[in-house]
């Protein structure tokens, strides 16, 4: 899996250098499209790497940042209504 990761980097690398090349211009929304993708599979490849109990921990500990996360803007949403 560390392969198709390596591979998929070196892949946007390549684009990115073609495209400058080619003189075509650079859209933001497609460039960090193509950072996540690549930042995706760098991070399955590191998660199918792990053992499950510690893949479980981390997997919890997102959840959690993310109710948090989901709960904090709520308030702070709650609160800039109140006249």
């Amino acid at each position: 899996m560390a392969s198709i990761a390596i591979l998929a980097a070196l892949v946007f690398f390549g684009w990115l250098i073609y495209r400058a090349i080619k003189g075509k211009p650079f859209r933001a929304h497609v460039v960090a499209y193509a950072v996540a993708v690549v930042t995706g599979v760098f991070t399955l490849a590191y998660f199918l790497s792990m053992d499950i109990p510690q893949l479980i921990k981390i997997v919890v500990t997102i959840l959690l940042g993310i109710a948090l996360i989901v709960l904090a803007a709520y308030r702070q949403r709650r609160q800039q209504e109140k006249p």
